[in-house]
């Protein structure tokens, strides 16, 4: 029997917005981008060389160019995708945010049709509001997204899925006057991504109830002993997300993060690698998942990190490890779902 394979991808790239003009255009020149002595053409033909090497069907990019009245990031990521020759040259954009750090599906529109389609199940829609009480300050909390989360339906040759793209940040104690002002802010900071993630879960229970196969996919900003709230709180986000410890037939997987979640003493994969210029060295991350559905979870072949240092393969070939630390600060995740017959 023939093999139906679909493969998709997230991808945070940094300071991407900074790669295009007004006009959509890229700014493929020796002038530094965002990114820490890394030219603009730099960050460009790695950008080109890690997209190519993917080849996926549907990329879900985090931080992709921004949406503003002088600027449409959906024109530049798609001048991104033609001029870099992959595949996936189509874009979905959902509600558009003022973060400069949009969130766009690229898609091959010969292999998946892709529409944005937030539906009014469950909880409310991601550019609505949450009201929430985490019984921290018994008071109730009204939560909204800065980054809201991308719904999507997905035609596919597997099927017709639902797709959640999302970038949740916890934002960092700015404006504190002193360590226990930044502590009160990095708790209600802290809060209010928890409340994101029970929001985020709330929404995934809907689907899973209507039996839509899904995925959830994205930066999450946090896993497992990621900061020093967690004991606070009981459970990371992550956990939240993902239904860990609930039903198999309500939970949703990631096999880095359930790695992560069940044996945190060893090393977890990981997908991000920042530099803390302050102690002079770099530190490594568990932030970017592709979460499936359990009627996927069959499907599932292959989780990939493409991490210079700890893939084999992106580190012996050496023009793809150098894109990689050129591209992003993070690096891709791809998961192949195959379905026979």
């Amino acid at each position: 029997m023939d093999a139906r394979a679909l493969r998709i991808a997230t991808y945070n790239v940094e300071w991407f917005h900074e790669l295009f003009d007004d006009k959509g255009r890229l700014l493929d020149t020796n002038a530094w981008s965002g990114r820490h002595n890394v030219t603009r053409a730099e960050q460009i033909a790695g950008l080109i060389t890690v997209f190519r090497a993917m080849d996926a069907d549907g990329i879900l990019v985090v931080e992709a160019p921004d949406v503003s009245r002088h600027r449409n990031g959906a024109v530049a990521l798609a001048t991104f995708a033609r001029e870099a020759g992959i595949r996936a040259r189509e874009v979905c954009l959902g509600f558009a945010n003022d973060t400069q750090q949009e969130i766009m599906l690229l898609f091959d529109p010969d292999v998946i049709r892709a529409r944005h389609a937030p539906s009014d199940l469950g909880a409310p829609r991601f550019d609505q509001s949450f009201r929430i009480d985490l019984d921290v300050d018994a008071t109730e909390d009204v939560v909204t997204f800065s980054k809201p989360p991308l719904e999507m339906r997905l035609d596919t040759p597997l099927g017709v899925m639902r797709m959640i793209g999302v970038h949740v940040k916890s934002k960092a104690p700015h404006g504190a006057r002193n360590a226990d002002q930044a502590m009160k802010l990095a708790i209600a900071n802290r809060r209010k991504q928890l409340a994101q993630c029970i929001w985020l879960r709330q929404r995934v229970l809907a689907h899973l109830d209507e039996g839509e196969p899904l995925i959830l996919l994205g930066d999450l900003n946090d896993g497992p002993g990621l900061d020093v709230f967690e004991d606070l709180f009981g459970r990371s986000g992550i956990e939240i997300v993902m239904g860990w410890g609930e039903e198999p037939e309500r939970a949703l997987f990631d096999p880095n993060a359930a790695r992560a979640l069940e044996r945190r003493i060893i090393a977890a994969p990981t997908t991000a690698r920042f530099y803390i210029a302050s102690e002079g060295r770099y530190i490594s991350a568990l932030l970017d998942y592709i979460m499936v559905s359990p009627d996927l979870r069959p499907m599932a072949r292959r989780w990939r990190v493409w991490h210079p240092f700890e893939d084999p393969d992106c580190w012996e070939n050496e023009g793809l490890r150098d894109a990689l630390l050129a591209a992003s600060d993070h690096f891709p995740v791809t998961l192949d779902l195959v379905a026979e017959g």
